[in-house]
């Protein structure tokens, strides 16, 4: 068993920390509201700490979960940042989705300390991380990721290293990208059933087992149905990540028609106090626009 940092405490990374905790690692955490940590020290033992840099010291391993690449800079670097109290050849595992930029820098960075750094984006939702049935897409070198895997492994289901650093990163912008078009066309097939007079259920019973059947299909067609929008990832979240898809694609050079309309589309649910609604309200933007 390893003694391990958890940084971040929201709705993913409570849960993550929680199936380390209960694999029997001697977990330490941070969260940048007091309140989330005392929680979670109290359901699950283990001990929180005031800054980062506190909570990383000793440990073998520190995983972060935090918002975007200004959080994730902001419990690295700096004086109570988490390298200035990491142990030379400790490894830094971070779950936050963010750019490949500032993977990439912080991988420099770690470097510098002696520190091994592995970016890790996940996929699967809450429900992934409290079920402990995430997907992690990593980048970084073998070795680090070889030490790493094992503990990612205590609230995955799959765990593959794509490449160097940032190879993580980048698989989650396909992964996002996939999604977004993904739940735009369920969300247009059952508008379409709907003002064609189909029952989209049935509907669903029916294609569901074919070639259109998805994730999203199995899991949101009702919900989307009963208009219903408080499950799984927001839509704030999605903006940010097709954000992060969209920048690189204007760095790489590929072209992403079908996402950069569906992070609009998106913007139009934002302005319809739909923030923090689930991806799948592209389909309550289709029935608003029914008036």
């Amino acid at each position: 068993m390893a003694k391990v940092a958890f940084l971040g405490l929201g709705v993913m990374g409570y849960p993550m920390a929680g199936h380390l905790a209960t694999a029997g690692h001697e977990v330490t955490v941070y969260n940048r509201t007091d309140a989330k940590a005392e929680a979670w020290v109290a359901q699950h033992g283990g001990a929180m700490a005031d800054t980062p840099a506190a909570a990383v010291q000793g440990a073998e391993f520190v995983m972060s979960c935090v918002g975007n690449d200004d959080d994730l800079r902001g419990v690295c670097i700096g004086p109570d940042g988490a390298f200035a109290g990491m142990a030379d050849g400790a490894v830094f595992v971070d779950h936050t989705t963010v750019s490949a930029t500032v993977t990439r820098e912080l991988h420099a960075a770690a470097a510098e300390a002696g520190i091994a750094f592995v970016d890790a984006p996940i996929s699967g939702g809450q429900a992934g991380a409290e079920n402990g049935q995430l997907v992690v897409m990593c980048g970084g070198e073998q070795s680090a990721y070889d030490r790493a895997a094992p503990m990612i492994d205590a609230y995955s289901k799959l765990c593959k290293r794509l490449g160097d650093s940032g190879a993580g990163q980048l698989c989650k912008m396909v992964n996002q990208i996939c999604i977004a078009g993904l739940v735009q066309g369920l969300s247009e097939g059952l508008h379409f059933a709907e003002k064609a007079g189909l029952d989209g259920r049935e509907v669903i019973s029916v294609i569901g087992g074919g070639a259109a059947g998805s994730w999203q299909m199995v899991n949101r067609f009702e919900t989307m149905l009963d208009d219903h929008f408080e499950h799984g990832f927001a839509v704030d979240w999605m903006r940010k990540d097709l954000g992060i898809c969209l920048d690189t694609a204007n760095e790489t050079g590929a072209s992403l028609p079908v996402t950069a309309l569906v992070d609009q589309f998106y913007k139009e649910v934002q302005k319809m106090g739909g923030g923090r609604w689930d991806t799948s309200s592209l389909f309550k933007r289709l029935r608003k626009l029914d008036g």
